[in-house]
Parts: C-alpha cells; structure tokens; sequence
C-alpha cells in the first residue's frame, strides 16, 4: 500500500482527496502547510507526496525543500494548481522530474489516477 504525504491547507479538500486516495488503496497521511515537509517524508516513509496550497508560490517553496533534500530528490509528486500555466513554466525551468501537474478545478479521481501514474 503506497504511503502518501498530502500537504493541503484546506481541510475540506483534504478530507476529499484522502477519501479518494483511500478508496485507490494508498494510505494517506495529511497535514497543512510546513515547512518540515522532509522530516515528515522520513518518518511516515512516504512514498509520494500530493501539493495543494492556496497559492502555487507555496507549493513551489515546498516543492523546492523537498527536491533539494538529497534523499527525495526522486520523490514522485503531484502539484495541484489554480494557476497551471505559471506552475507548469515553472516546472519546465527547474527540469522537474516524477511531477504532475493537475489544474484546478479537480476531482479526487483525477488526483488518485496521476499519482497511480507517477507511482507505476
């Protein structure tokens, strides 16, 4: 069963997608925004981590600890973003790798199925 670190700061979102990353056989463990994300990868031994901040510059900061942290530097994330074009340019620069981006508005199902995608 895929362990996954999901960073939401909307408990209402988070409590969807973990239903839905549930009902895909992944255990999911939440938490709002931190920037102990590392630490938490280590002790949940997270296989994944899912990104949802209110704005992407959080994310982004996010995205940019867990990347530069020598034992997740091939971590499979995927990044939940109301602003895809920013986020996906972004991305390209820092010649992301194992990352999905999903557009806002989403649903549960598209999130579970990317992060299938990046886990295979």
């Amino acid at each position: 069963m895929p362990r996954v670190l999901l960073i939401d700061d909307t408990p209402e979102i988070a409590e969807l997608l973990t239903f839905a990353l549930r009902d895909r056989g992944h255990e999911v463990f939440a938490e709002g925004f931190t920037d102990t994300v590392n630490d938490l990868i280590r002790d949940l031994h997270a296989d994944a981590l899912i990104l949802d901040c209110s704005t992407f510059d959080m994310s982004e900061s996010l995205f940019d600890i867990v990347r530069h942290h020598p034992n997740h530097a091939e971590l499979p994330i995927v990044i939940i973003s109301d602003t895809p074009e920013k986020a996906d340019e972004s991305l390209a620069s820092r010649d992301a790798q194992k990352v999905l981006l999903i557009p806002k508005p989403f649903t549960g199902s598209q999130v579970a199925r990317a992060l299938d995608d990046l886990l295979k």
